[in-house]
């Protein structure tokens, strides 16, 4: 923790504002408790769901992409809502790197909106999260749900070979890093084209 404001410099006492922390929670999921982190904003903008990369490599909700994400949404006046997967940190069941964690998502997404309905929905998914944040989205206007933005950083484009998958409405934001590792930057750009 940094000191913002030092109240007296002659006696060296610092002030720390009261600081601005996540609620960590457990919500109903299709298999079990999920474990997330919700933070509301006063006056927020809208809510954002965050989805993590994959578990199988490692991928939680305090993936430091995903921690930079949230930080940086809540800063532009968003409620977040960021959680683990089934079988990820204290979430119940078992990953399946596919349909399970969108169920998941789907099912953190409702609890998101129905605390703030009269807030737009946004997506936000780094890597294989890309493709959770972008099925989910597609799943939610399926159902009548708008999603205002889908934000997609480093998306696993591979696992998005349905068009049903991708929502046709909303704002897309794909960020592709040039030396990606892990994701292949050409076939995220071929993909970006094809839309």
């Amino acid at each position: 923790v940094v000191p913002i404001q030092d109240v007296s410099t002659r006696t060296g006492v610092t002030e720390f504002p009261q600081l601005i922390r996540e609620t960590p929670l457990s919500l109903d999921g299709p298999c079990g408790p999920l474990e997330a982190l919700y933070l509301e904003v006063p006056d927020a903008k809208g809510l954002a769901l965050i989805c993590h990369p994959n578990p199988v490599q490692g991928g939680t909700m305090l993936n430091k992409v995903v921690s930079t994400l949230q930080r940086a949404i809540r800063d532009m006046g968003y409620s977040t809502l960021r959680f683990n997967y089934r079988g990820v940190g204290a979430s119940a069941g078992s990953h399946d790197m596919g349909v399970g964690e969108v169920d998941d998502a789907e099912a953190v997404a409702l609890w998101l909106r129905a605390q703030r309905p009269e807030l737009a929905l946004n997506l936000f998914g780094f890597s294989f999260g890309g493709f959770v944040a972008a099925a989910t989205a597609g799943r939610l206007e399926a159902q009548g749900i708008a999603v205002e933005r889908l934000f997609m950083v480093a998306p696993a484009v591979q696992r998005l070979q349905a068009p049903e998958r991708l929502p046709q409405g909303g704002e897309l934001v794909v960020i592709q890093p040039e030396q990606d590792e892990v994701i292949d930057p050409e076939a995220v750009y071929a993909w970006s084209a094809a839309l």
